[in-house]
């Protein structure tokens, strides 16, 4: 296709700076690296846009995908690169929120300060964000500016959107679409150790209220446990995940688990000696590709209603399931979608192998492009997700590297010619 190949220098640059930002949900360099993005790329001659977020009324409308930090302020941004007219709209979407490094003592440096480490000649960086996702905004980004210092001429427009709140829900591209950004395709670069993945399960979060009777340890027969009383509701939620992923989506069949079922934290007790009288469970429930969100809060709500009232205890005083925070949809775009063949083919042309095609067993915002934005969309990006979230964090630069010629190449197919 093209000869275009992305300079190692900026792309080391670009994600050690970066990753300087404690860009973690909720706190301020979430704002203030969309801030410093923007700058820069202004700099750098782009055009680009960018607006405040009304966190508070994004929040009250009812398509709202959830938030489990809190926020009260919030930033926009679009760097847009106009073509000549007549070709298609290439979007990039780009998440530059990170978890927390957790416990400091499990990093080998500080987590955001980036370095380079080498391991098995490959030349890793590490840090929190590296991985997911920051590696792959600097992908896309390199790749537009390989594609312009070439000088080649679009027919088409090619965006790249920086977004915030991705980790808890999705705010961020929630809002860039209610700002009324469209396109006729989106790449995600998202850590998939450059697979293609066109379609996402779910993930609801959910609470379980479980009631007890509180009374002196020493007497605890005359009272109930409600840790006692939330072992069958366990029990019912193992059975109800073995149900659920009995049969799959052939795109889902890899993962041994498509549509997991866990619980997360659980809460009890005030006092060694008191009998507990609540126990608080915070967990999180897989929805299928094509499975509605209401069927699969349904799911969940019959299979605790059910364990309730098969406990004499509990059939008067049932379990309460909540639902709060973030709330991700199921997604999915046609493998047979040109883009996926786009990709595919720009990805063997620079790797000499053939893209690998899944589905991914997580939520993202691939379902709100896809879903509430009706836009193509598929991950594709450097990086393996295993090593997101977790003490030090890393990706391949040679990884990265790839992923922007990659791209690169995308843009030309998409966007060069008339639509």
């Amino acid at each position: 296709m093209s000869h275009l190949r992305a300079s190692r220098e900026r792309i080391t640059r670009d994600l050690t700076w970066l990753v300087s930002y404690a860009s973690i949900a909720g706190s301020e360099d979430e704002v203030r690296v969309q801030d410093a993005l923007v700058e820069a790329w202004r700099a750098e001659g782009w055009s680009v846009a960018d607006w405040d977020l009304d966190v508070v009324a994004l929040a009250a409308r009812p398509d709202f995908p959830g938030m489990e930090v809190s926020r009260t302020q919030g930033r926009g941004a679009l760097l847009t690169w106009a073509g000549t007219g007549g070709g298609r709209r290439l979007l990039f979407n780009a998440h530059t929120d990170v978890v927390p490094p957790g416990d400091p003592g499990a990093w080998s440096g500080d987590p955001f300060t980036a370095r380079l480490e080498d391991v098995q000649g490959s030349a890793r960086m590490i840090g929190r964000g590296t991985c997911d996702m920051k590696a792959g905004l600097v992908a896309a980004w390199e790749a537009m500016r390989c594609v312009r210092d070439a000088g080649i001429s679009l027919a088409g427009d090619v965006l790249l959107a920086p977004v915030s709140g991705e980790e808890d829900g999705g705010l961020g591209t929630y809002a860039l679409l209610q700002h009324g950004v469209r396109a006729d395709a989106c790449v995600i670069p998202e850590p998939t150790d450059l697979a293609i993945v066109p379609a996402n399960g779910g993930a609801l979060t959910f609470r379980l209220r479980v009631p007890g009777r509180a009374t002196h340890a020493s007497r605890r027969t005359e009272g109930t446990s409600a840790i006692e009383k939330f072992v069958p509701i366990l029990d019912a939620l193992g059975r109800l995940e073995a149900r659920r992923n009995a049969a799959v989506d052939p795109v889902m069949a890899r993962w041994s688990i498509a549509y997991p079922l866990s619980i997360g934290t659980v809460h009890a007790g005030d006092w060694a000696s008191t009998v507990p009288d609540l126990l608080l469970a915070e967990g999180r429930l897989g929805v299928a590709l094509g499975e509605s969100v209401e069927d699969a809060r349904a799911s969940l709500e019959e299979a605790v209603a059910v364990a309730s009232a098969e406990d004499p205890w509990l059939r008067d005083h049932p379990v309460v399931v909540e639902w709060w925070g973030g709330q991700f949809a199921s997604g999915s775009t046609d493998v047979q979608h040109p883009l996926v063949t786009w990709v595919g083919e720009a990805h063997r042309e620079r790797t000499g192998e053939l893209v690998d095609i899944y589905g991914a067993p997580y939520g993202s915002d691939l379902r709100l492009m896809s879903g509430l934005g009706g836009i193509p969309t598929i991950q594709y990006g450097p990086g393996d997700s295993a090593a997101a979230h977790a003490p030090d964090e890393w990706v391949d630069i040679d990884d990265v590297l790839t992923c922007a010629e990659v791209l690169a190449d995308v843009i030309i197919r998409s966007c060069a010619d008339p639509a």
